[in-house]
């Protein structure tokens, strides 16, 4: 089962939820967040990037990045910033991103079906990444931002989903980038229990997006059960900030790769290493070369596009893993014929989402770096099996659109 709960959440005042709104903390430099952020003493990013609000030269994990962002979250609540929801409720939040469209529940999730594995994994996770966002909850005593997971899908879920879109929305903002963003509280007694007892009928949830935020989450709410010798397990750390999305309406892009040299081979030598395991067609002058399915890649060397496809008995079919165009491109061509055996390290690679486009990919190798590789997009099934196989995926590995934006909903962890 998955067990949910209602919250009563701190929110932006709906005047000012346009300009509260940020995009995730690790999407964002924090030079990049001061930018952001410049002239806006209400954006959520003054909370979960609030090294923007001291001195460059600090440390990033100094104490006083954290207590910072403590103390600006007290502002938001005193300056009524943030309001907070009389009740306990659960939310629906829509992304519109052009033709695209998804809607979640916004609830508390489980911190012990995360430790269980109700709650699936498919990354892993740096240590020195789940310590700061641990100890950034625990600072705020509040999660800062939603992890994104999924789910198989259940049609009495949409169905309830689809009644509550029927009503009046909380917010109905577009962002910057176009990402249209809508939020309605679902406060009917009756409509929270029906979503509760059909999320009990879920046998797990997956981690799509956010595996830090879900780890660190975890890990505060195991301390303080550790710590409380009048433990219940109805406390809120037993909970972490959610938004759980059916499968069927996410959306992954693209995950592409780019290498700085070509392991001292000259263009002609790599591309004979090349074609031992991939058969290699020149494309013709035009646009980027998308590959059009799995096993098929682009490769911009040169100032020339070309279409990749690996070769039969080249990968294991049969592996959820290994069978991964990120797997097989690693295996067969990055590892062995670039000389990249650890791509989480070795800065000889770079990786670049899909939402920057092929184009991205030529600009890079145009300003220097050697070759670029174009991968056909991870699919949601995918996904789903190897989190069931227990095992994980490569690195960048998957790349969600739309992200989901921090400050909408904030969820404390102080006992009401």
């Amino acid at each position: 089962m998955s067990d949910i709960k209602p919250f009563r959440a701190y929110r932006p005042r709906p005047d000012l939820v346009q300009q509260v709104a940020c995009p995730p903390y690790d999407v964002l430099s924090s030079e990049e967040a001061r930018r952001m952020a410049a002239g806006n003493p209400v954006s959520f990013l003054h909370v979960n990037k609030p090294e923007i609000d001291l001195d460059p030269a600090i440390d990033l994990h100094d104490d006083r990045v954290y207590l910072k962002g403590a103390e600006n979250l007290r502002r938001f609540i005193a300056e009524e910033v943030l309001i907070r929801e009389a009740a306990p409720a659960f939310y629906v939040y829509q992304q519109i991103m052009g033709e695209h469209r998804q809607a979640g529940i916004v609830a508390g999730a489980s911190v012990e079906e995360y430790e269980t594995d109700l709650i699936r994994k498919h990354e892993f996770t740096r240590r020195d990444k789940e310590d700061d966002r641990t100890r950034h909850t625990d600072e705020l005593n509040a999660n800062a931002g939603p992890v994104f997971l999924t789910y198989r899908p259940l049609p009495e879920i949409d169905a309830l989903v689809d009644e509550v879109r029927l009503e009046p929305a909380l917010y109905d903002f577009t962002a910057d980038d176009g990402i249209r963003h809508t939020v309605w509280a679902v406060i009917d007694p009756a409509t929270i229990a029906g979503i509760a007892a059909a999320f009990a009928r879920i046998p797990c949830c997956y981690v799509a997006d956010g595996h830090h935020r879900s780890a660190s989450a975890a890990r505060v709410g195991r301390r303080r059960r550790e710590e409380n010798p009048h433990h219940t397990g109805r406390e809120v750390y037993n909970y972490f900030l959610a938004v759980f999305f059916p499968a069927d309406q996410l959306q992954i892009m693209d995950y592409n790769r780019v290498v700085k040299d070509l392991n001292g081979r000259e263009p002609a030598a790599f591309l004979d290493a090349v074609r031992e395991t991939f058969e290699v067609v020149a494309a013709a002058d035009g646009p980027p070369v998308r590959p059009a399915a799995p096993n098929d890649f682009g490769m911009f060397l040169g100032n020339r596009w070309y279409r990749l496809t690996a070769r039969p008995g080249t990968f294991p079919a049969d592996d959820p893993v290994r069978r991964l165009d990120v797997s097989i491109l690693q295996e067969n061509l990055i590892g062995p014929v670039l000389g990249i055996q650890d791509p989480r390290t070795d800065k000889r690679i770079d990786f670049v989402g899909g939402i920057r486009g092929l184009g991205e990919l030529e600009r890079r190798v145009r300003e220097g770096w050697a070759v670029a590789f174009a991968l056909h997009p991870t699919t949601i099934e995918q996904l789903l099996s190897v989190a069931d196989a227990g095992r994980v995926m490569p690195p960048k590995s998957t790349w969600f659109e739309p992200k989901l934006r921090s400050g909408i909903l904030v969820r404390s962890l102080a006992e009401d």
